[in-house]
């Protein structure tokens, strides 16, 4: 970029071209302006937790409500390009170990840090 602005200049002074100087430095303010636009919107999508997989917990109910567990509580957020952790709140009328759901989870390439929290279903 600032290359482009000391080209600018030069050609601005030798053609006697007066007009470069102001559209190169528009163009610039174009250019940083797009980058920071993109950098709102990642940085808006990272604080407010936006699941970068929009199927992701779907995916992850189909998988652990089977035989009556059921989930009342599910945070997903993203931690890297390409990585997810989650929070799983499950209830269950015969609640298994956190591993057994863990391990239905497993196929998930996405989900890098899951953690699951099992209560018993009361009669």
């Amino acid at each position: 970029m600032s290359v482009l602005v000391i080209v600018g200049l030069f050609a601005a002074s030798a053609l006697n071209w007066l007009w470069l100087d102001p559209a190169v430095g528009l163009l610039g303010a174009a250019v940083v302006g797009i980058w920071a636009f993109n950098l709102l919107r990642s940085a808006a999508a990272v604080l407010l937790d936006m699941s970068p997989d929009p199927t992701l917990p779907q995916k992850i109910a189909d998988r652990l409500e089977q035989n009556g567990d059921r989930i009342f509580d599910l945070h997903l957020w993203r931690v890297g390009p390409g990585h997810v952790a989650g929070i799983v709140s499950l209830v269950s009328s015969q609640p298994q170990g956190p591993g057994v759901y863990k391990k239905r989870l497993a196929d998930l390439r996405s989900l890098s840090h899951v953690t699951i929290e099992v209560e018993a279903r009361k009669p």
